[in-house]
């Protein structure tokens, strides 16, 4: 391990590789929770807790479970089942913490399960940090610290255009461009402007 490795994953995964901006996974949630800044930091908040804990977690049963047993084959079935596991177990607790943040999230909150982001990120883990079928040295740190990362550019992206749209609620916005279509135009320009970030040289 390095700091240098740290410090490649953690620029690679909030802005040049940015999981919503740059990949374009996750993009439910960041449509749908990102007209107001405090419910998209709840959902960031809950997304990034369930992508460090997933990144852990698969990467254990990956490396002990799954190719001691020649079961590399069930790797996808695998990873959703134990990111089904920690979403329930975040629905559960924000259930009980906050009734009404949960009935704000309503299906999307449900959706965590089938967010493309935080399998993309187990699957990405696998591919960047295991080789010849053996994890690379540091490789359960670098996991976790990418799921953080990808976590802290989810987090970002949604905030970003939480405070965007709610600045335009403020606007005479014409009716044909409101809603769903101005936020595909502001998350397109977004996206354009996290490109500048593919030019960096570390």
């Amino acid at each position: 391990m390095n700091a240098g490795q740290f410090l490649t994953i953690f620029i690679s995964s909030v802005f040049i590789y940015n999981v919503i901006l740059s990949r374009f996974l996750g993009l439910c949630p960041f449509m749908a929770i990102s007209k107001e800044t405090k419910p998209a930091l709840a959902m960031s908040l809950a997304v990034t807790f369930v992508i460090t804990a997933s990144s852990m977690i698969t990467w254990l049963i990956y490396r002990f479970l799954l190719l001691p047993f020649g079961l590399a084959y069930l790797r996808t079935v695998s990873f959703i089942l134990v990111i089904a596991a920690f979403v329930q177990f975040v629905e559960l607790v924000i259930r009980k913490v906050s009734p009404a943040l949960f009935r704000f999230f309503g299906i999307y909150l449900t959706l965590i399960t089938t967010n493309c982001a935080v399998l993309g990120v187990a699957v990405l883990n696998i591919d960047m940090f295991f080789a010849d079928g053996r994890a690379v040295a540091g490789s359960f740190y670098y996991s976790i610290f990418q799921g953080i990362c990808t976590g802290l550019g989810f987090s970002l992206a949604m905030l970003l255009m939480s405070g965007i749209r709610e600045r335009l609620d403020l606007c005479d916005v014409p009716k044909t461009v409101k809603e769903i279509p101005l936020a595909f135009i502001i998350a397109s320009i977004m996206s354009l402007s996290f490109l500048g970030f593919n030019g960096f040289k570390f």
